[in-house]
């Protein structure tokens, strides 16, 4: 049973180094497409920068989406003409 357990073991070692191989592949090709432009969360700012800079971003649309309510005379946001 030990023994089985290893070759089963080893046998799964592989695959997975097999399979994070291409994974790597297809990343290196992905990026290549896209010109080198890759996913980055590095925006140069501190958490609590980017904090206050969704808030504000937030604050924004509110106050945008409430204009257009108020504007409309539509208190829903959506237009029930038929």
């Amino acid at each position: 049973m030990i023994i089985f357990t290893f070759f089963v073991f080893r046998f799964q070692s592989a695959i997975d180094f097999v399979c994070n191989t291409h994974r790597e592949k297809d990343r290196e090709r992905a990026n290549a497409r896209n010109g080198g432009k890759g996913k980055t969360k590095d925006d140069g700012l501190t958490p609590e920068q980017r904090r206050e800079r969704d808030a504000k971003a937030l604050q924004e649309k509110t106050a945008k989406k409430a204009a257009q309510a108020a504007g409309s005379g539509d208190a829903g946001g959506k237009n029930t003409k038929k």
